[in-house]
């Protein structure tokens, strides 16, 4: 009988172990998965805001070429006038 429930003990021991084990390896699991979603919405929030610095810039360049032509044609204008005024 005491042999019995020292066998019994220790099974239950083992058990329990093994129990612990898996509880451990599933938190490190999700612990890690964690980590790896944090890590990606991490990436992708950088891309997000590279690419949205890379719009702005874009749309600067744009806006400072259209400004450029502008002035440009605004000079032609002004050259052509004045020539006009210079012949008559």
């Amino acid at each position: 009988m005491v042999m019995m429930m020292m066998v019994m003990m220790m099974v239950m021991m083992v058990m329990m172990m093994m129990m612990m084990m898996m509880m451990m390896m599933m938190m490190m699991m999700m612990m890690m998965m964690m980590m790896m979603m944090m890590m990606m919405m991490m990436l992708m929030m950088m891309m997000m805001m590279m690419m949205m610095m890379m719009m702005m810039m874009m749309m600067m360049m744009m806006m400072m070429m259209m400004m450029m032509m502008m002035m440009m044609m605004m000079m032609m204008m002004m050259m052509i006038m004045m020539m006009i005024m210079q012949t008559s």
